[in-house]
């Protein structure tokens, strides 16, 4: 079989439906729905195979699920330029946030100084899912022991429109409250993010458990009205 209907094989008809509901930007047609456990299995019986890497290859895909199974595969490359040139071909193509939201290759956090260059590249794309990824990287792998300070201004300085970037800044400044408290809350007593993002930078931290009790006193006082 070759990959499509290897996806349409495994296709749950009710998983179709809700996943279709949370991305309104997506035609459902383009749904197959796949359950991520089942695309994940799929990926790891295709990693290294001829098949995969013709697949990897021929972009644009069709379907939603067959992006995130390119997602999936791209999480298994070990090498780290290998890895930036695959992420540099698939980026463009990526049209919603959960999509954009699934490729986390290990190698990545192993270079994370080379790793830092491609990120504010990413950042300043103008294709917003690109810019998005860039972001998450910032927060998956910099809010802890590779965190300095001015990462917190490269995404305050993201001056986008559309929903999903903005969302994406309101959620690495929520974690940043969380992490690195000190350093990012001079971002909300200075009113240094636009009003949208700042409120729901606010929102998101007072939603998290792991923002000190003391912590969201304070931020409920710091909502722009």
């Amino acid at each position: 079989m070759t990959v499509h209907e290897n996806l349409l094989a495994e296709q749950d008809s009710a998983y179709r439906a809700f996943q279709s509901k949370l991305l309104p930007n997506i035609d459902p047609a383009r749904v197959i729905g796949v359950r991520m456990p089942v695309l994940r299995a799929i990926a790891k019986r295709l990693a290294g195979s001829a098949e995969a890497d013709a697949f990897l290859q021929a972009l644009p895909h069709d379907y939603y699920d067959e992006n995130n199974l390119h997602a999936l595969l791209l999480g298994q490359e070990r090498d780290f330029d290998t890895c930036i040139a695959a992420l540099d071909r698939f980026l463009p193509y990526v049209d919603n946030w959960a999509t954009c939201d699934v490729p986390a290759p290990p190698v990545l956090g192993q270079h994370l100084d080379a790793l830092l260059p491609h990120i504010r590249r990413w950042m300043a794309a103008p294709h917003a899912y690109t810019c998005r990824y860039g972001i998450g990287l910032l927060l998956a792998h910099y809010l802890d022991g590779a965190f300095r300070p001015e990462y917190l201004q490269w995404v305050a300085a993201v001056r986008r429109g559309e929903y999903y970037v903005k969302m994406m800044v309101a959620w690495y400044f929520a974690t940043a409250l969380a992490k690195q408290y000190d350093a990012a809350l001079p971002y909300l007593l200075e009113r240094r993010l636009p009003a949208w993002e700042h409120n729901k930078t606010v929102s998101k931290a007072l939603e998290s458990r792991r923002v000190a009790p003391e912590h969201k006193a304070l931020l409920r006082t710091l909502r722009i009205r």
